[in-house]
C-alpha cells in the first residue's frame, strides 16, 4: 500500500545530504504550523549555533497542520519533521512499512482543545450538544475529537460540525458563526484575543483534562535516513532540547529569533503563546523529572487503547513501530531546567 503512496508523493523528495564542503549536513525540518511562538525554540537552536555545533545546517519550513509533516517525512522530502503522534499511528497502520517514526516527544501533554465562547453557551464538554462546532478537517485536535466525545459520553448526532479552514476558524468563532472550534489551545485562544474577543468570554476545554490520555506532537524522522545518520539525528535532537531549555528559561528572549523569520508577528502575543505551550504541554512534571523527549510505556499503551475506541486498526498495534528512543541523547542533555 505504501509503495503506491510513495509513487504519488515522492516526486521531488530529497533526503538531506552533506554539503559540498562536507562541513555541515543539510537537514530540512518540516514544522506542523506557521512560525508562531511554539516554533521559537527551533530558531533559537539555529541562532545560538546548537545545530551548527552538531554539524548540521537546518532549514525550517512552516506547515499546514499537525498531520502535514507525516507524508513529507515518510516520502523522504524531509528527513525530520514535527507532527501529531496519534495521527502518525493511524498513518502507519494504513501504510505498513512506511519509513517514518517518532523519535522525540515534545508535547508531553497534548494541546488538543475545544475553544468556545461562554457567551455562546460553551463552557463544558456537554455544552457542545445542540451547538455548531467549527473543525478544520486536517486539524490534529479534530482528529482526536471522537475519543474526547466517547470519553465524555457526548451525543455526536446532537453536535453540528461545520468544516472550516484554518484561516477562517477563529474569525468565525469571533463573529458567532460557530459556538466553538477544535484547535491547539495556545493557538486558538490567542487568535481570538487578537481578534478582540474578551478573554473572560473564552473557554478552553483541554482534552487531556477530560479523559483523553494521549500524547501530542513529536519530532519524527525518516527511518531510512535515521539508520544511515544516527549520530546526526542524535545531534539534531540534542540541539532541539537545548533550544527548548533556553526558551523555557526565558520565553521573551526566545521570541526575537521568531520575529526575525516572521516580522509581521506580534512579539507580546507570541511570547504568551510560547508561555502557554511551555506551561501546559512541554514542561510537564514527567518531562521536568525525566528530561524532554521520552515516553512512559504504560501511558502509551493506554493511549493506543483509547485510539481503538474510535479507530479500527487494520494491523495489530505495535508500539515499537510508532516511537523509538534509540536516537535520544542522554537524559542529562535533555533536562529542561
Amino acid at each position: 500500500m505504501f509503495q503506491r503512496f510513495t509513487q504519488i508523493c515522492a516526486a521531488g523528495a530529497v533526503l538531506a545530504a552533506a554539503t559540498a564542503a562536507g562541513a555541515e549536513t543539510e537537514v530540512p525540518f518540516a514544522l506542523d504550523w506557521k512560525f508562531e511562538g511554539p516554533a521559537a525554540p527551533y530558531f533559537v537552536a539555529v541562532d545560538k549555533g546548537y545545530f551548527t555545533d552538531a554539524g548540521l545546517s537546518v532549514e525550517i519550513a512552516a506547515g499546514q497542520g499537525s498531520l502535514d509533516a507525516i507524508p513529507k517525512v515518510a516520502t523522504g522530502a524531509f528527513p525530520v519533521g514535527f507532527a501529531d503522534i496519534n495521527s502518525l499511528i493511524k498513518f502507519l497502520d494504513q501504510n505498513p512499512g512506511a519509513p517514518v517514526i517518532a523519535v522525540m516527544m515534545v508535547y508531553d501533554k497534548p494541546p488538543f482543545a475545544i475553544v468556545g465562547r461562554k457567551s455562546l453557551g460553551v463552557e463544558a464538554p456537554a455544552d457542545l450538544e445542540g451547538r455548531v462546532l467549527g473543525a478544520p478537517p486536517p486539524d490534529g485536535a479534530w482528529a482526536q475529537f471522537p475519543i474526547f466525545a466517547a470519553e465524555n459520553d457526548l451525543d455526536t448526532d446532537a453536535i453540528t460540525v461545520e468544516p472550516v479552514g484554518f484561516p477562517t476558524r477563529e474569525p468565525m468563532l469571533a463573529q458567532g458563526e460557530v459556538a466553538a472550534v477544535t484547535g491547539f489551545s495556545f493557538s486558538s485562544y490567542l487568535n481570538l484575543v487578537r481578534l478582540g474577543v474578551p478573554e473572560d468570554d473564552i473557554s478552553t476545554i483541554l482534552m487531556a483534562d477530560h479523559g483523553v490520555d494521549l500524547y501530542g506532537n513529536a519530532i519524527i524522522a525518516n527511518t531510512e535516513w535515521a539508520a544511515e545518520n544516527a549520530e546526526l539525528l542524535t545531534g539534531f535532537l540534542s540541539a532541539v532540547a537545548k533550544g527548548w531549555a533556553d526558551a523555557i528559561a526565558d520565553p521573551a528572549a526566545a521570541i526575537p529569533s521568531l520575529i526575525e523569520r516572521n516580522p509581521a508577528a506580534d512579539a507580546d502575543l507570541e511570547t504568551r503563546r510560547l508561555q502557554l505551550a511551555i506551561e501546559a504541554n512541554v514542561a510537564t512534571d514527567y518531562a521536568l523529572a525525566n528530561g524532554m523527549g521520552g515516553i512512559d510505556v504504560d501511558r502509551m499503551a493506554n493511549a493506543i487503547e483509547q485510539i481503538k475506541l474510535t479507530y479500527e486498526f487494520q494491523n495489530a498495534p505495535d508500539m515499537s513501530l510508532y516511537f523509538t528512543d534509540a536516537y535520544l541523547p542522554g537524559a542529562e542533555m535533555r533536562m529542561l531546567k
